[in-house]
Parts: structure tokens; sequence; C-alpha cells
């Protein structure tokens, strides 16, 4: 069954000195703040676009990497992933790299590589962001 998640923004003024507020609907976890000088300069407590992909991308890779290893017969323990997405004026997201460490007891470094590529290919927000260069660097704790 299909499930559909919602956010929205409102948006006051122009792009370089206005500013938003990003409400996150379907959970109802709250408002976050959004202007230009958080996306392109410093967060200062507001939140962004890459960043909210950042956050998408990151708990999606776990959940994928996480079902990949129980499915071949070494759930782990522990996934920490951390998704960099940059982002460069002018041009846009020019790239996202995934970091996970891993606890999986019974499985090599080589193992855990191989099931965090296959999650980066196959997870759904990896998908939707095919259009970017996603890299990524997996090690075992």
């Amino acid at each position: 069954m299909a499930t559909t998640r919602t956010a929205h923004t409102v948006w006051e003024g122009n792009l370089l000195q206005g500013s938003g507020v990003v409400t996150f609907d379907s959970s109802g976890i709250g408002q976050q703040p959004v202007s230009w000088p958080s996306r392109a300069e410093q967060a200062n407590g507001k939140t962004s676009p890459e960043e909210l992909i950042a956050a998408a991308h990151s708990s999606c890779f776990s959940m994928a990497l996480s079902h990949g290893l129980a499915g071949a017969g070494t759930p782990p323990t522990r996934l920490e992933t951390k998704a960099d997405v940059t982002f460069q004026p002018g041009e846009g997201i020019t790239g996202i790299h995934l970091t996970v460490r891993g606890e999986v007891p019974g499985l090599d470094a080589e193992g855990f590589a191989s099931a965090a590529e296959d999650a980066k290919k196959n997870c759904p927000v990896s998908q939707a962001l095919a259009g970017t260069t996603i890299t990524l660097t997996a090690e075992l704790a």
C-alpha cells in the first residue's frame, strides 16, 4: 500500500532577504525556519533543503542497509549513517556523500562494503536523487 507524506513551506519576501517556515504536516513534529543565508552561508539555527535531503537520505539508506543485511542472515546491531549534501550557489546540489559505520556480527569489511553499496544504489531516496553524484564510505565498528 502506498503512503504519502506531506510537508509545506510558507515563504515571505525575495530570495536573499526573505525567509520561510517548513512545517512537517504528516508527522506533526513541528516547524523549522529556512532562509537563503541558512542555505548558502551558515545555518544559524535554521535548516535548508539540503539538510532535509540529508536527513531523508541518511534514514532511508540506514533502513535499506539494515533490511539487506538482515535478509542476508547478518542483521546489524547498530548502523550510524551521515549524509553530507553539498550545495553550490549558482550550480545547485553538486553531490552527496554517505558515511556509514556499522556493528554487524559475523560480517567482514568486504561483505559490509558490498551490502552498503547495494543499499546506496537501491534505497528509494538514492533512486529519487539519481541525477546527483552519490559517494559512500562504509566501515565496520
